[in-house]
């Protein structure tokens, strides 16, 4: 591996290490003084949640009388005494997804104003932890989410559907539970107003039904009677008795990465942490401004790291298989073909990016021709949403495994 595509490595690995839940959450609890009366509850949901979970158990100074981690497929981490670790479906809930959040319904049902839940929420929360309204279904669920990840809608737009279709987000679940509230959230949407971080199913909710009919005409949405009916019920406007604290940030994960670059000797510089547009722009965009880079030095001399944070979107239209982040890096790479000294990286914090076990993608000059010598026309894979298997072919695949994080994605430009 060369210089420059290591050190691309290391500030992506970095910048996610320096985002891991565990000390914030110690930090978290360590920081406030609480009364407890009664039972204590923990409950932690999102692709983090083991991790958030686990730094709560050797943390809250009293007995844990029940725990329940709900987490995605393959992110727990063993056992946690007193906790029950639950995995469901991402980005997709699936049968285990309403199973488990049940066992979490179940768990706060019957307390009293003694008693307290923590609620730990990471990104994928929004997925993992799902009751249908009313007589939905999952199929209903599924049908629709669907919809909205081939339409192109932004996260925000896609949550503001989901929590007005569901029995428990957008402050629905802290209705069920009559105790103290301690929220602690893991933010992934830097920017946002405050109503769109995981959904909060423990806080009240200032979106409308208005706005969710709004984005269903804007993309088209097919929709049954019964959504229709419970997209024009309100979700909780006012909640009371929640303590909440947001940690961790696409924010300070651009700054990990920046502070990572320059002590690797790069000159850095964060673009933004709201990037938020479709996924194969984003790749050409930071491909033209390496190109700027090596003709004007604009807006940074080599050698240098230009860094951005947020979500792209991808607008489905072939049958493979790949995520936003390697449609990204695999359309930078067509535009930087030939080009010395230049990597481009994009990498989901939470280490998956679609339905693959790739965090993302990481290209340089050589790599179209890489592919252009295997016979593979990027702008035919593109077509086809097929970035897994070439940039696999390519060996360009950033592949991290499970982080136990989830603060948005990162996108890295190195120039030497």
């Amino acid at each position: 591996m060369n210089e420059i595509l290591s050190d691309a490595k290391k500030i992506l690995h970095t910048a996610i290490q320096a985002s891991l839940p565990d000390e914030a959450v110690k930090k978290f609890i360590g920081g406030k003084t609480f009364a407890f009366e009664g039972r204590v509850i923990v409950i932690a949901i999102g692709k983090a949640a083991w991790n958030m979970a686990k730094a709560a158990a050797e943390n809250i100074p009293h007995r844990i009388d029940t725990g329940i981690v709900l987490t995605k497929y393959d992110h727990a981490k063993g056992e946690i005494p007193d906790f029950t670790i639950l995995e469901a479906g991402h980005p997709l809930p699936d049968e285990n997804t309403i199973l488990g959040t049940q066992k979490i319904m179940d768990a706060v049902s019957g307390l009293t104003e003694k008693d307290t839940v923590f609620f730990l929420v990471s990104g994928g929360g929004s997925a993992l932890f799902e009751c249908p309204a009313g007589e939905l279904t999952l199929a209903d669920f599924l049908d629709i989410t669907d919809q909205l990840l081939k339409c192109g809608a932004d996260i925000v737009e896609i949550n503001t559907i989901r929590k007005h279709l569901s029995a428990v987000k957008g402050g629905k679940f802290r209705s069920f539970v009559p105790c103290t509230g301690v929220l602690h959230c893991s933010e992934r949407y830097s920017g946002r107003p405050p109503r769109f971080h995981c959904l909060r199913p423990a806080c009240a909710d200032a979106s409308t039904a208005a706005e969710a009919f709004a984005i269903s005409e804007k993309y088209n949405l097919k929709l049954t009677e019964e959504m229709r009916k419970q997209l024009a019920m309100e979700t909780p406007k006012t909640l009371a008795n929640v303590t909440m604290e947001i940690t961790g940030s696409v924010t300070q994960l651009c700054a990990d990465a920046a502070r990572a670059a320059e002590q690797l000797g790069y000159t850095p510089l964060v673009l933004t942490n709201m990037l938020d547009c479709e996924a194969r722009e984003a790749g050409r965009f930071l491909a033209s401004i390496a190109k700027t880079i090596r003709k004007d030095g604009l807006p940074l001399r080599p050698p240098c790291a230009i860094l951005c944070g947020g979500e792209t979107v991808v607008h489905i239209t072939g049958k493979g298989k790949g995520g936003r982040n390697q449609e990204l890096a695999l359309a930078a790479a067509e535009r930087i073909a030939g080009m010395e000294g230049i990597v481009i990286a994009a990498a989901g914090s939470d280490g998956t990016d679609g339905p693959t076990d790739a965090a993302g993608g990481i290209v340089d000059g050589k790599t179209c021709g890489i592919l252009a010598k295997k016979g593979i026309s990027i702008p035919a894979v593109l077509a086809e949403n097929d970035s897994n298997a070439a940039l696999a072919a390519a060996d360009a695949l950033l592949i991290t495994g499970a982080t136990g994080t989830n603060v948005n994605d990162i996108y890295l430009l190195l120039c030497q």
